[in-house]
């Protein structure tokens, strides 16, 4: 059924914010410099990179995934101790996609009622072209939803490019033809089937909501004794109690998942707030004050009921706790994103043999250094090694370049070299069992410093 009034204009305007980012987030330009992705939103797979605006994460930065989970966890949480099912309500893929899909449907084959008789109807012309407009639209919507996506993996203005012409990949075509057949089953035919027994957050949030959290309620001490409008005149004419309720169903008509609001919170209500809007219409109608359902807490239902005072405790415990831990993680994802390096080493000591003895008495010790270059641009890094005694020296091999013996190692642009290093200790001193060293790589311009530890090893 349609719907009109201010939760209704709420989801509107939050479908287009939320659909407008979606389909339009991928052909955002960013600058990051020659021989870098200019899209502000890229999964970059084959150059194994994520991409969002002036972020660039990368492969073993795995932990800023885990990260944004626990952040998305809490925000659920924290919603839902405030107001209840925010999220599933007006923000949920689902409940976006369905909002749209119903509404093709209510501009092709008209609304509730018509589309009951159209159902009865024998099919005719006027039939089969409404219902073949309605399915065509449905699959354009989950067609470019579909698409979409897989814009977020690509250049977005050269993958259209080659998806007009043929000539993307074939897992892309294979991924839109996925995503649009799914969008078409879960928003044009499954629909609140999905809410109640597909999604498990329902079972979720029902064991996190307490007394204080706003949900959408019928308030039973004002609606009760329902009844026809007629016959709730008649009581109140004779001084009989009678609530505002007059029984028109047009709540439980307007809910996308068929809950009648007034025998109490279920789990099959999604608090989408649209059974507010249509109960408001009719209090209006009727001349009677609107709020009959509204966001309410069950202890202000029950404080009214008993004649005191309406309290609403939103600073609690509970939301105190999921808002200091939304903080607390982001402060460390920013820190951590903010003080990381761009640079990084790795070794591994050679195992056979351990350590070489020289003729002139020397020990040297075998390295296979690994240096990470995370900026796109190519840089030079001066090796060294600390830990050894004066007069010990740090060869690299392939590399001649060099400044005070050190060698300077070239690595590439967002690239990893792979050297071969040996370590000579002096001549003259007798060196222990073990040693342990350190090997610092010093960019040579802007004098970023990476370092990994390891040892050395004698007779």
């Amino acid at each position: 059924m349609a719907v009109k009034g201010t939760f209704r204009r709420i989801k509107w305007a939050l479908l287009f914010i939320t659909l407008g980012i979606y389909y339009f987030l991928p052909f955002v330009r960013w600058d990051r410099g020659p021989d870098a992705p200019d899209q502000a939103v890229l999964v970059d797979l084959a150059g194994r990179r994520g991409y969002f605006f002036f972020i660039e994460i990368w492969p073993q930065e795995v932990y800023y995934l885990t990260g944004l989970l626990i952040l998305a966890a809490m925000a659920l949480f924290l919603m839902n101790a405030v107001a209840g099912r925010l999220w599933c309500g007006y923000l949920c893929p689902q409940t976006v996609w369905t909002d749209l899909f119903l509404w093709v449907e209510r501009h092709t084959e008209g609304d509730r009622r018509e589309r009951m008789l159209l159902a009865k109807e024998p099919w005719t012309l006027r039939k089969l072209t409404q219902k073949l407009a309605k399915h065509t639209l449905w699959l354009m919507i989950a067609w470019w939803t579909g698409g979409a996506w897989v814009l977020y993996f690509a250049d977005a203005p050269t993958l259209v490019k080659e998806l007009a012409t043929g000539a993307a990949p074939m897992s892309a075509y294979i991924w839109i033809g996925i995503l649009t057949f799914t969008t078409y089953t879960l928003a044009g035919h499954m629909r609140e089937q999905v809410c109640i027994f597909m999604c498990p957050w329902p079972r979720i949030q029902a064991a996190l909501t307490d007394e204080n959290a706003l949900n959408v309620a019928y308030r039973w001490d004002r609606g009760e004794p329902r009844g026809s409008l007629k016959e709730n005149r008649k009581l109140e004419l004779q001084g009989l109690p009678a609530g505002d309720c007059i029984d028109c169903n047009q709540c439980f008509h307007a809910c996308p998942t068929g809950v009648d609001i007034r025998k109490g919170l279920q789990i099959d209500c999604i608090q989408c707030g649209l059974c507010i809007d249509a109960c408001d219409t009719v209090m209006r109608k009727v001349g009677k004050p609107t709020g009959l359902i509204g966001y309410d807490t069950d202890e202000n239902i029950q404080r009214r009921a008993e004649g005191k005072e309406a309290i609403y405790k939103i600073v609690r415990p509970r939301t105190v706790i999921y808002a200091a831990i939304i903080v607390l993680v982001s402060a460390i994802m920013a820190y951590a994103l903010f003080t990381r390096d761009f640079s990084g080493v790795n070794v591994l000591h050679d195992r056979n043999p351990i350590f070489v003895e020289q003729s002139d008495g020397s020990v040297r010790n075998g390295y296979t250094i690994r240096l990470l270059n995370k900026r796109t641009i190519e840089r030079s890094f001066i090796l060294s090694v600390e830990g050894m005694p004066a007069g010990s020296r740090i060869e690299a091999v392939g590399v001649s370049e060099n400044v005070s013996g050190r060698p300077i190692v070239t690595v590439g642009p967002d690239q990893t070299r792979e050297v071969r290093v040996l370590v000579f200790s002096p001549e003259d001193v007798t060196m222990p069992k073990s040693t342990d060293v350190t090997f610092r790589i010093t960019e040579s311009v802007m004098g970023e410093v990476a370092t990994a530890s390891d040892y050395f090893k004698a007779p």
